[in-house]
């Protein structure tokens, strides 16, 4: 699959290149907890000011509910991406209203113009087409180009992500380009053993992914809250923690694929319990077959951690998508720690895919240059590994050739 680059857009100096960003950044009231998508947008903005382009940057952050919403604005992150740019970046209070179209009105060449939430607008996820493309049409308006960087919203069908790419000269930004090209070498024919390692709360949201590895891993290492869905498909009892009935015997399905395959599931042979969900919490190892009544597994326990860490070192291709455990606690961080500090280690290709394991990549202080890549797109990630289509991809690519 051949994407639109930005070199087919022709000569830029002087465009107005509307950007479609990724910047849904954590906050804390106004300050930013992780700037990793932030500083993800500045190569590709850079390099479309450095060839003299002037940049308005389309972006969400949150999930308003079509209007306005104060917490939701992106003004904090106006200001962080100010001091990574090294130059101002002029804010919009709107998207397609008269303070929008004054500020790019008002750019030169090289400016950056960050608009206001797209998603304070109604048309940017609605699910009617007609809806969406109106909304688009307006954003048109303010650009010549469009380049799409925010592989975060790669996969939704959305206005500032998809609709657009149909009405201006469009392409892929850099950013874009290596999510996918890291993502496709761990999907396509990738160096085996090829090992993933899944963790994060709900079974629910990987049983796309587990079906389509089955196929093509040499192994699955389950952690986070969902494992004990899975442990609980082997009868275990797994006390107060976290589980998806509706979906044990959908796991009991996979584990018994799994084993028609020749494709190993790694499970924890330990559990870290507490007797409550929090950082004080009193805790200790148990097997990961006798959690006992009223306790609940916050994180794997040093047992499977050693063996979580042989199976990635080892590996040659290693995906990673979801915590072992209640990192933001450290008392419970021990078993993500293993498993990032093993990848940092491994000589395979390494790819953390996103949302939590990426923002705990940088809470445990880990050296983001020891990854071979790094999503800045959770669901984007996943689904690519569950081998869909992702619109937003789809949109910028070139045709076939017969």
């Amino acid at each position: 699959m051949a994407l639109r680059t930005i070199e087919s857009l022709g000569d830029i100096r002087g465009k107005r290149v509307l950007l479609r960003a990724d910047l849904n950044v954590p906050l804390d009231g106004q300050r930013i907890t992780d700037d990793g998508r932030v500083r993800a947008s500045v190569p590709t903005i850079s390099r479309l000011t450095g060839a003299g382009a002037r940049v308005i940057v389309l972006a969400h952050l949150g999930r308003p509910k079509g209007e306005p919403e104060a917490r939701y604005s992106l003004r904090p992150v106006g200001l962080r991406l100010s001091e990574l740019l090294g130059q101002e970046v002029a804010f919009a209070a709107d998207t397609v209203g008269p303070i929008a179209a004054e500020r790019v009105a008002s750019a030169r060449d090289g400016d950056v113009v960050l608009l206001e939430n797209v998603r304070f607008n109604p048309g940017e996820t609605a699910k009617e087409d007609s809806v969406r493309r109106g909304f688009a049409e307006r954003l048109a308006t303010l650009g010549d180009a469009f380049v799409s960087d925010g592989f975060g919203v790669v996969h939704r069908k959305q206005a500032s992500v998809y609709d657009i790419a149909q009405i201006l000269p469009s392409a892929a930004g850099g950013l874009v380009l290596s999510e996918v090209a890291a993502l496709t070498r761990a999907t396509t024919n990738p160096e085996s053993p090829y090992m993933v390692v899944l963790g994060g709360s709900k079974v629910s949201d990987k049983l796309g992914v587990i079906a389509n590895l089955l196929d093509k891993a040499d192994g699955l290492i389950i952690g986070g809250g969902m494992v004990y869905t899975f442990l609980a498909a082997k009868g275990y009892p797994v006390g107060t923690s976290l589980l998806e009935d509706s979906q044990i015997d959908t796991v009991r399905g996979y584990l018994e694929t799994a084993t028609a395959k020749g494709v190993e599931i790694i499970l924890p042979s330990d559990i870290v319990v507490a007797d409550k969900f929090a950082a004080d919490a009193a805790h200790y190892d148990v097997a990961a077959d006798s959690i006992p009544e009223n306790w609940m597994g916050l994180d794997i326990g040093p047992e499977s951690r050693r063996t979580f860490a042989a199976a990635i070192r080892d590996a040659k291709t290693i995906v990673w998508n979801g915590p072992m455990g209640v990192f933001e606690f450290p008392v419970f961080a021990a078993g993500t720690r293993a498993v990032a500090q093993a990848m940092v280690d491994s000589d395979g290709f390494s790819i953390v895919g996103g949302g939590d394991s990426a923002a705990a990549v940088r809470l445990l202080g880990l050296p983001e240059d020891g990854f071979g890549h790094i999503s800045t797109g959770g669901g984007a990630s996943l689904e690519l590994l569950e081998g869909k289509e992702l619109p937003g991809i789809a949109v910028l690519s070139e045709p076939e050739l017969d």
